[in-house]
């Protein structure tokens, strides 16, 4: 089970964080809704991490300094009748 209604989860607490940990995210509901979500805590920090842009992804990437050369080819596009 990976729903809870909340008067289940308060007095499950202990099973719900249990269940958590080994089978990832819980739902949580109230009157029939789902107003909740408990996530491992790892999950979370990698839900709630800033990313870096791609510039900073690309220099940090293992083949930043591997001098790989990448060239945007210069050849025309083909030509296209667009005509019915």
């Amino acid at each position: 089970m990976n729903i809870w209604q909340l008067q289940e989860a308060k007095a499950r607490f202990s099973e719900l964080v249990e269940r958590t940990l080994r089978n990832g995210a819980q739902i949580v509901t109230r009157r029939g809704k789902k107003v909740a979500v408990i996530l491992p805590y790892e999950e979370y920090r990698r839900l709630t991490a800033p990313h870096s842009s791609l510039a900073q992804f690309l220099l940090e990437s293992p083949l930043a300094g591997s001098e790989l050369l990448i060239e945007r080819d210069k050849s025309l596009p083909r030509e296209v009748d667009l005509q019915p």
